[in-house]
This record gives structure tokens, C-alpha cells and sequence, in this order.
């Protein structure tokens, strides 16, 4: 059952069939071989893993991102980090950097991110003269920052599947996080010093630079309000989201005052769409991943690991490189969805945290979103950059060694997600 899975699967993934569609065939495929698996347990399933409080969490976090980033706040974030960073040397792409990490802290979604930071900045940086190319590279991973720190739609995926607090992995995902930033501005810096590109050198208005910032404190102290509210037990992650999306509505309408029926209306339409489109996925790997644990796939492969491979190291080297080449051809939410049943018995096996390996698992498909061949946040950014996808991917040599380095540091010294 699994190998017929897997072939049906792959065929309409290379006729480019959505990954929903195909994976909804492929459990059709499987459970029509066999008269083992009743239909309407099928279907049971599917609708079961739906029927969750906690996933009514992310229609309300992605009703939050589109509330607060599709008004006045990405002008105004832009604004105060140009020009606090956009001297620098390699200060234009640090400004990606940072406005996706601050975004992340809104949003959780790198597709919306590197959308909505591209259009606002490459403009800016074409008239600068910027590479494009790079100035792409540098935002299509950037943009993977908001899946690793809270509120993060990938995270909740991950703790509803393994059965994990959402809290202990938002809380964990922070550190990672901001060592992705980190890193990925000293590697902006490092190239733009190498190759003297140019930098920001219009005077400094410091009324309009203390106006941005005072503006987008509001929105700022959202992120950390998610921190506290989830790390000490006030709300549950659930709670949290709709409270977050009233805290959008308030600041919106109070402070940002760029509240209109048009917005509202707009922002329901994105989060519903992209709901649903997650959702789709949740049932369709639901379907797949319980013909999978029915046929036993994933104590199969815990036991043949278990059996032929020793060391430790190797075993979670093994998992990382499974994890990666995946996420280059399936979309996150479905690789998640699929993958956590299978790698879940294998890191207990090894006594690995689950919260270790959530974070092993979004970051490693994190890096597929900005690889070829499928890479979601590269063929935007390259899109909106108008360069073509083999040149950004050129220039995005030093933000794949810094995403290995972080991820070598998840994997190998896991104090650094569990504390």
C-alpha cells in the first residue's frame, strides 16, 4: 500500500497537479486496492483531524497578518530600519532581513512576507542601483524567518500532529529565529563590504525617523505580547490568535487609523482563501498519513534505522538530509503533515525532544522554500525583482551556509531550543 502511495503521489506531483489533489488520489488509489480500509473510515479521518480547538488558532493569526500588513505599519517599519540600517555596508539587504523578522513577529506566513516586504522594497533598492539578484536572494530567505518565530502557522501544524505544546514550540522557535537574522545580516554585510555595493546616502529627516519608529511600536510589541500571554499560561494558543486579531482591529482603528470595510473585507477574503487552502492539505494528509500508520510505514523504517544505523549523529544526519530533500518538492504544510508521523517514532527512538526535532523539521523545509526546484519565496522574489531564478539563486550561496550552520546547531546542541 505505502509503495502504490507513493508512486500514485509522485506521478500527479510531475503533472503538476496540486499537492492536495495528489495526495487526496493517491489515498483514493490506495484505499480502492484494498479491502482492508473502509471508505468511510477514510473519510472519518480526514474530517476527525480538522475537528481541533487549537486549529481554529490559524485562521485568526493569518486574519492577524493581513489586518496589520496591509496598511500603514510596512511603510513605516521600512521606514525607521532604512534608516537606522541602510548605511551599513550591505544595508539595503539587512533591511529585508530585519523587515521580515519583524513582520514574522505579525504575519507567521514567508509567502506573505516576501510579497509584501518585495514590493515595498525593491523599488527602493533598483534606484539605489542594487543588485537585483541578490537583493532577491537576500529576501527569499529572509522571508523564512517568520515560520521559526511565533506566531508560526508551520509550528502549530507541527504541535497538532505530534501532539505538542504550541507554546514550547513558539517559545523555542525565538532563539533560532533571531540567530537566522543574525546571521543572514552579517552575510549582507559581508558581501555588500566585498563587493563595495551601494548604500543608502540621503540625509537623515530625524522627525520622520522618530514618527516611523513611535508608529510602529504598536505593532512590534504584538509578537512579544504572543511570548508572554502563551509562556506563562494566560491564554491558550487558540485564545491568543483571536486576541491577537482584536489587538489588530484596535490599532488599526485607534493609532494606525487606516481601518476601512474595504480592509476588513480584503483581509477576511486572504485569511479565508489561505485557510482553506490549508485545510485542504490537513484533511489530504491526514487521509495519507493514516493509511501510512495503518499499514505501519513508520515503525517499519524507526525499526530498519534502529537496526543498521548506530550512531546517533548519523541518525539525526540521515533525518536532516531526508527532511531537506523533501522540502524542496512539497509544499511545507503537506511535508509536515506527513513527515512528523513517520520521523516522531525515529527521534524517541534516539531520545530526541519532539520540540528539537518541530524546529529540525520547519527549518529544514524552510530551506526548500528558497531552493529549486519548487521554491516558493525564490520564484517571488525573482518575480517581483525581475531577474531570472538561476541568478538569485547564485547570489544565495552564503544564506544557505548560514541556514546549515543554524541548523547543525538545532540538531547537534539542542540546548538551544530547549530550555
Amino acid at each position: 500500500m505505502s509503495v502504490l502511495i507513493l508512486v500514485v503521489f509522485l506521478g500527479a506531483a510531475v503533472a503538476a497537479m496540486p499537492i492536495a489533489h495528489a495526495l487526496l488520489l493517491a489515498a483514493m488509489a490506495a484505499a480502492a486496492t484494498t479491502d482492508r480500509v473502509p471508505i468511510d473510515l477514510l473519510v472519518q479521518q480526514m474530517v476527525a483531524q480538522v475537528q481541533s480547538f487549537p486549529m481554529i488558532a490559524i485562521p485568526f493569526f493569518m486574519l492577524t497578518g493581513a489586518l496589520m500588513m496591509g496598511g500603514r505599519l510596512g511603510e513605516a517599519i521600512v521606514g525607521t530600519l532604512t534608516t537606522t540600517v541602510g548605511r551599513w555596508h550591505g544595508g539595503p539587504a539587512q533591511v529585508s532581513v530585519l523587515s521580515s523578522t519583524l513582520f514574522g513577529g505579525v504575519s507567521g506566513s514567508a509567502v506573505a512576507d516576501a510579497s509584501a516586504i518585495g514590493a515595498l522594497l525593491m523599488p527602493w533598492h533598483r534606484r539605489l542601483g542594487y543588485p537585483m539578484a541578490f537583493s532577491a536572494a537576500s529576501l527569499a530567505s529572509a522571508a523564512t524567518i517568520d515560520i521559526i518565530i511565533p506566531p508560526s502557522i508551520p509550528l502549530i501544524l507541527f504541535a497538532l500532529t505530534a501532539n505538542e505544546s504550541i507554546a514550547a514550540l513558539f517559545y523555542a522557535g525565538i532563539l533560532p529565529g533571531l540567530m537566522l537574522c543574525a546571521g543572514f545580516m552579517t552575510a549582507c554585510w559581508w558581501v555588500g563590504k566585498r563587493r563595495n555595493l551601494p548604500r543608502e546616502s540621503a540625509p537623515v529627516d530625524r522627525a520622520v525617523f522618530r514618527r516611523n519608529l513611535v508608529f510602529s511600536l504598536p505593532a512590534l510589541a504584538l509578537p512579544v505580547m504572543i511570548v508572554v500571554l502563551l509562556r506563562f499560561g494566560i491564554a491558550t494558543p487558540t485564545e491568543v490568535a483571536v486576541l491577537s486579531t482584536l489587538y489588530a482591529v484596535i490599532v488599526s482603528l485607534l493609532i494606525y487609523r487606516d481601518l476601512t470595510i474595504t480592509r476588513v473585507h480584503t483581509a477576511i477574503i486572504e485569511a479565508g482563501l489561505a485557510t482553506g487552502v490549508v485545510l485542504l492539505v490537513i484533511m489530504a494528509s491526514a487521509a495519507i498519513g493514516w493509511l501510512l500508520t495503518f499499514d505501519q510505514t513508520p515503525q517499519g523504517i524507526a525499526h530498519w534505522v534502529q537496526q543498521n544505523v548506530h550512531a546517533k549523529w548519523l541518525v539525526i544526519l540521515l533525518m536532516n538530509l531526508m527532511m531537506l530533500f523533501i522540502g524542496m518538492f512539497i509544499d511545507l504544510p503537506a511535508a509536515i503533515l506527513l513527515l512528523t508521523p513517520v520521523f516522531l517514532p525515529l527521534a524517541h527512538g534516539i531520545g530526541m525532544d519532539s520540540v528539537q526535532l518541530g524546529l529540525m523539521m520547519v527549518l529544514n523545509l524552510a530551506i526548500g522554500l528558497y531552493t529549486p526546484p519548487v521554491g516558493t519565496t525564490l520564484f517571488i522574489t525573482s518575480s517581483i525583482a525581475k531577474v531570472k531564478v538561476g541568478e538569485t539563486v547564485r547570489a544565495m550561496g552564503p544564506f544557505y551556509l548560514v541556514a546549515l550552520v543554524v541548523l547543525a546547531l538545532i540538531s547537534y546542541f539542542p540546548s538551544f531550543v530547549l530550555r
